[in-house]
């Protein structure tokens, strides 16, 4: 294949739809819950993913797992649950049964604060697919999106 070949140039313009679509979308959701709520969309992400750990085996994940969940480096993560420490949000202790492991549980603050943020950012999510079904480029991908069955 050359540079100039129609298969790639179609990949590039589908990847640049999706990072637009994604742009898109985060910026809505980023908009909302900062003026809602004082939330980032990583902040958030990060208490959703947080909150859904569960006592007992592999009920707790390690920093590397979040990071992943919330798609950010360990360092980055290991920085934005600082931050929501700092506010109360979030605490951290060491593992029972491997010293060296730290858990970050959600604060009963940070567990209000995610319930009164989570319409915010399902009611931005779906204004921001809206529009962007609107744009003939985008709607494709938004179709693709709303079709989706993950699990919970």
């Amino acid at each position: 294949m050359t540079a100039t070949d129609p298969a790639l140039t179609a990949l590039a313009q589908g990847w640049c739809a999706l990072s637009l679509l994604h742009g898109k979308i985060e910026a809505h959701i980023e908009r909302a819950l900062q003026a809602g709520h004082d939330l980032s969309v990583r902040e958030y992400s990060l208490l959703d993913v947080l909150s859904r750990q569960h006592q007992g085996p592999g009920g707790h994940l390690q920093m590397k797992q979040v990071a992943d969940a919330v798609v950010l480096s360990q360092s980055a993560t290991t920085r934005l649950v600082t931050r929501l420490e700092d506010r109360g949000l979030l605490t951290r202790y060491l593992c029972d049964t491997d010293r060296r492991g730290i858990y970050t549980d959600v604060t009963e603050a940070g567990l209000t604060l995610l319930t009164e943020a989570r319409p915010t950012n399902d009611t931005a999510l779906r204004a921001a697919l809206d529009e962007a079904a609107e744009h003939p480029e985008l709607a494709p991908l938004v179709r693709a999106v709303e079709g989706l069955k993950v699990p919970a």
